[in-house]
């Protein structure tokens, strides 16, 4: 059985969709109801920071995803976050379920040239120490050999629903409805976005592939692209000027004092004024699957979820 930890978000609901078309037996587990359905699907609900919940919901597990966001709040991740991740290790040791983990690439910091699966934990920010902890936690289980799990690592995201990316809130939606856009950090600087729907499809070929376990995966992503070159693209898919309002780190400051998720992204502006390039190359030759290119999915949101 297929069991989804933190089912609702968008790489879960990505998951998901996948899982259904391939008609295989899924639970998912959130404390709120799931909007899916089906003969093979069931939902239990669970708070992952509550062990005797988790572990009554993911009974059964013969592969876990977890999946799972927490408040964007490092003091929440602080005492939060390791909690959560040993829960979770614990649940899959009790039912001898494989476990993939998918994380994002805080750990590494600011990396001078492409992020990889070899590249040092070095970060840059307080939630990368936490997420640097909480991976290193995880992977202490293999070596020591009694957990199987691997780590499914993403960039930034885009193609989501709800909407709660950058490119999306900030890109997408504001040329949907003929606005300026808004570009965060250096729009020369060199950036990779993930696609949620291969984040979803790739996934499931960790799930149906034992032998990608006990390490660490950079799900497949399209090459780096120049921000402003990104918002010509986007902006020509939507027959808008490629208009947009930078906004540099004084700005994100100051509109976090009003909104405190968008505080919590002012440690990590670093990722937006340097070249931020993920290299997925591993698994793309692993799986023989090529990312969805931008022209491509940015194409597909704006008949879809980002119309116009």
């Amino acid at each position: 059985m297929h069991t989804i930890l933190g089912a609702g978000g968008p790489v879960a609901n990505a998951l998901t969709t996948e899982l259904l078309n391939h008609n295989e037996t899924i639970r998912l587990v959130s404390r709120r109801p799931s909007q899916f359905t089906g003969d093979k699907l069931s939902w239990k609900k669970a708070d992952l920071l509550n062990y005797s919940e988790l572990s009554a919901a993911a009974k059964g597990a013969t592969v876990i995803y977890l999946c799972a966001g927490l408040v964007y709040d490092k003091n929440i991740w602080k005492q939060q976050w390791p909690v959560l991740m040993r829960n979770v290790i614990n649940v899959a040791k009790e039912n001898n379920a494989r476990l993939i983990f998918f994380d994002n690439v805080y750990m590494y910091g600011l990396v001078n040239g492409p992020m990889n699966e070899e590249t040092p934990y070095k970060p840059s920010s307080v939630k990368g120490q936490i997420r640097a902890g909480i991976a290193n936690m995880l992977m202490d289980e293999v070596k020591a050999g009694t957990l199987r799990a691997s780590i499914a690592r993403g960039a930034d995201f885009y193609g989501t629903s709800p909407t709660n990316s950058f490119l999306d809130m900030m890109v997408l939606d504001k040329y949907a409805k003929k606005q300026k856009a808004q570009w965060i950090g250096d729009p020369k600087a060199k950036h990779s976005f993930s696609y949620i729907p291969d984040m979803g499809k790739a996934l499931y070929l960790l799930g149906q592939n034992p032998d990608s376990d006990n390490q660490i995966w950079h799900m497949p992503t399209a090459p780096a692209i120049i921000g402003k070159e990104l918002l010509e693209i986007t902006a020509a898919i939507y027959k808008v000027q490629p208009k947009y309002m930078r906004i540099n780190k004084f700005l994100l400051f100051m509109a976090g004092l009003f909104t405190k998720v968008i505080m919590g992204t002012v440690e990590m502006y670093y990722q937006y004024n340097h070249d931020y390039v993920f290299d997925s190359s591993k698994f793309e030759k692993a799986f023989n699957f090529k990312p969805t290119p931008y022209q491509e999915g940015i194409k597909h949101m704006a008949e879809t979820l980002y119309k116009d």
